[in-house]
């Protein structure tokens, strides 16, 4: 998949089948309207485009109007998004800085500069609910109405159910607020997933347990950094790593503003998904995580963050995080099992 920052570029296809939208989580929704629109580019003999927006729009006025609780809680990073939309078979991706011109585009100038002139649409998929322009004038009958004489076909999907629920990203969103990672994860058609690169951080799990028989060098984490300041879930997980090892690896992890350390650390206060692998692979050695790009399925949830009053609390708390991580794995183990025979 092409990834484009703007659609000025010269690599970008000079015809296209284009959806525009958030994409956030890429949820089932999300999937069913790619592979429509997939099947419509297929016909037409153009690539596939998606057309989405960074920051998300509502995060651009929570910021304007100065008012923080208007932004969205994030499902996942533009890394993640990126990832599920290559996976959906996207031709092409051009990301849209979202901000005041863009904002404040009336929406036939955004169909004459960005869908007609930039993007080369020969069809516009849209969901049943889109608005685009200033003051989200824009919509499916403006589109409908106006592509005929521009060359372009529309077509508007309506909802996409599952076991009658609508599904959306405000759905995903509600879900993994209540910490129902299994409601998520049949919204997602996945388990929720943070992927990144493993980072430094302070180092203090190598100290923080040492002294615990089951805590290999300490209580030794990963270190993913959550680009957005609201992310969607946080608290403590039962999580499989993928990336480090030919077979995922269990874990526990803390997605976050950690309320235990000092908030002026090296990470600066910034959301970070700090995970403990249960087994470390001997042959990456202490160093062996740095650098390389790990993908964490947050499966179930223990508990909402806590603040501990002392190290020696911090190391409890995270002992006995372990333990119940260790237990729901062994409890699962057998589901695991059975799931993998019916597969095969």
């Amino acid at each position: 998949m092409k990834i484009f920052r703007g659609f000025r570029h010269p690599g970008i296809a000079p015809a296209s089948a284009v959806t525009m939208g958030n994409f956030d989580g890429v949820h089932r929704g999300h999937q069913a309207m790619l592979a429509l629109l997939q099947n419509e580019a297929r016909h037409r003999g153009v690539p596939s485009c998606v057309l989405t927006f960074e920051p998300h729009p509502r995060d651009y006025f929570a910021g304007a109007l100065h008012r923080p609780e208007l932004a969205p809680a994030r499902i996942g990073t533009l890394r993640d998004k990126l990832t599920e939309l290559e996976r959906c078979g996207v031709d092409q991706t051009v990301i849209l800085p979202f901000d005041a011109r863009l904002a404040t585009q009336p929406p036939q100038a955004f169909i004459d500069q960005v869908l007609v002139a930039g993007l080369g649409a020969r069809y516009v998929l849209v969901g049943d609910d889109f608005r685009f322009g200033a003051q989200r004038a824009g919509d499916y009958a403006l589109l409908d109405a106006v592509g005929p004489e521009h060359g372009f076909d529309v077509a508007r999907m309506m909802s996409y159910e599952v076991h009658g629920l609508r599904v959306s990203s405000s759905a995903v969103r509600e879900a993994l607020l209540a910490g129902r990672m299994q409601d998520a994860a049949q919204l997602l058609g996945r388990p929720y997933t943070i992927s990144g690169h493993v980072v430094h951080g302070r180092k203090l799990g190598r100290a923080l347990g040492a002294s615990n028989p089951q805590a290999d060098n300490g209580f030794r984490t990963l270190n993913l950094r959550f680009a957005h300041w609201k992310p969607a879930a946080s608290g403590i997980f039962t999580v499989w790593v993928h990336g480090l090892s030919d077979t995922p690896l269990p874990g526990v992890a803390n997605l976050g503003i950690r309320p235990s350390l000092d908030p002026q650390d090296v990470n600066g206060g910034r959301v970070l998904l700090e995970t403990h692998c249960l087994e470390w692979p001997s042959h990456l050695g202490a160093e062996g995580g740095y650098g390389k790009i790990a993908r964490v399925e947050l499966l179930h949830k223990l508990h909402d963050e806590l603040k501990y009053d002392s190290f020696d609390a911090l190391t409890a708390g995270i002992a006995r995080d372990c333990a119940d991580a260790r237990a729901w794995f062994a409890s699962h183990a057998q589901t695991r099992r059975q799931t993998t025979r019916d597969r095969i």
